[in-house]
């Protein structure tokens, strides 16, 4: 099962905790980082689209003040989080550009993942910065996200950001070797779990207690974390960023930490979340042509075949398509808004970026977002 999921996973987000990147809460610990930067760049020549989810800003706050213990207080921790996310970055870009890469650093909050067009606006970011061949480095926009947004953890940003961006793989690297059976501080015949269900109920009883001094996270937020990730489709595996070269090896199916499966594929957890959306914010009719192509051959929704719409939907919502008859054909997400959508009705795509001023996608309805309902 690794050796295949290996072999097809092409788009990896990879999260690094405090530990690995800190020397023990005396600041950034440059070594590591190029070593860090060092594996993503072989991954990234190897043809492997690496999105990197890092902590170390806030553990680069606290030396810089001179503070010994992770802050109580909301502002400290914003303030921690500010004053060391320059030189956080400023350690990866550094590393990156010697090799001829730029890092890219992005910032999430929960409200960014939460409402439907700013996620849609970070999922299109990301994945142009793929695209553009740099290295995305995502981090918790500790400086200004207040209670009711705060993400909790990297663990579940990372698990968050898999599913924004349709990832194949979701590595959380800490200093555990992955996840055991028994607490292995306590108990010296714990064995480590090779392989499991991501939804098997008993992990979380097998995860001891948390984190660190500089670190917020334990190994049961990491199972939830690969929860979260499973519910799209992505397998996690959890391993030691101590062990030597890990994500090369982890690249070259060595077995190695944990790996916690989802129960769905990721095409088919998209497409499940998709059928249970009983609402549609609008309808597409479909000629015959485009009829054909989707319920015959698979596939997607041309604006070309697109007759007649109606609604008042968003880039991102699930909008109906129909046939000449209003008889319901498919349901899928939308690529563009009804004011977009109307203008570019029964146009080629090529013809978009004229009408509109802009292309964003070729189709109105991908097929990997369109489920049929014949």
């Amino acid at each position: 099962m690794r050796d295949k999921l290996i072999s097809k996973a092409k788009r990896w987000v990879v999260k690094i905790g405090s530990a690995l990147l800190t020397q023990d809460g005396k600041g950034l610990d440059y070594q590591a980082i190029q070593a860090w930067a060092e594996q993503i760049v072989s991954l990234r020549q190897q043809g492997i689209e690496v999105i990197l989810v890092s902590s170390g800003a806030v553990a680069e706050g606290m030396t810089r003040m001179g503070w010994k213990q992770r802050p109580k207080t909301l502002y400290e921790l914003q303030a921690a989080a500010a004053i060391g996310q320059m030189g956080l970055i400023q350690a990866y870009e550094s590393n990156f550009s010697r090799h001829g890469y730029h890092a890219a650093q992005i910032l999430l909050t929960h409200d960014d993942l939460d409402n439907r067009r700013r996620y849609l606006n970070a999922r299109n970011t990301l994945c142009t910065l793929l695209r553009l061949g740099t290295i995305p480095i995502v981090n918790e926009n500790d400086s200004v996200s207040y209670d009711e947004i705060q993400l909790g953890d990297n663990d579940t940003l990372g698990a968050l950001v898999a599913n924004l961006i349709d990832a194949d793989l979701f590595i959380i690297l800490t200093d555990q070797q992955g996840l055991f059976d028994k607490d292995p501080r306590n108990n010296p015949n714990a064995k480590l779990i090779q392989e499991a269900k991501a939804s098997d109920e008993r992990l979380i009883s097998f995860a001891g207690s948390a984190g660190t001094v500089i670190g917020r996270g334990g190994m049961a937020t990491k199972i939830i974390a690969a929860q979260r990730a499973a519910q799209s489709g992505c397998p996690t595996i959890i391993a030691s960023g101590r062990e030597t070269k890990i994500l090369e090896r982890i690249h070259q199916k060595e077995q190695i930490g944990t790996l916690l499966l989802p129960d769905i594929s990721r095409l088919a957890a998209r497409k499940q979340w998709i059928a249970g959306q009983l609402k549609s914010k609008g309808k597409l009719w479909l000629d015959d042509g485009a009829k054909q192509a989707v319920l015959q051959t698979g596939k997607s929704v041309l604006a070309v075949g697109i007759t007649k719409l109606e609604g008042n939907f968003d880039q991102g919502d699930v909008v109906s398509c129909v046939d000449q008859d209003g008889k319901l054909i498919a349901k899928g997400l939308i690529n563009y808004a009804y004011k977009e959508a109307r203008l570019i009705q029964g146009k080629k795509s090529h013809e978009f970026a004229d009408i509109l001023g802009f292309a964003d996608k070729p189709e109105l309805i991908h097929r990997d977002n369109l489920v049929l309902c014949q």
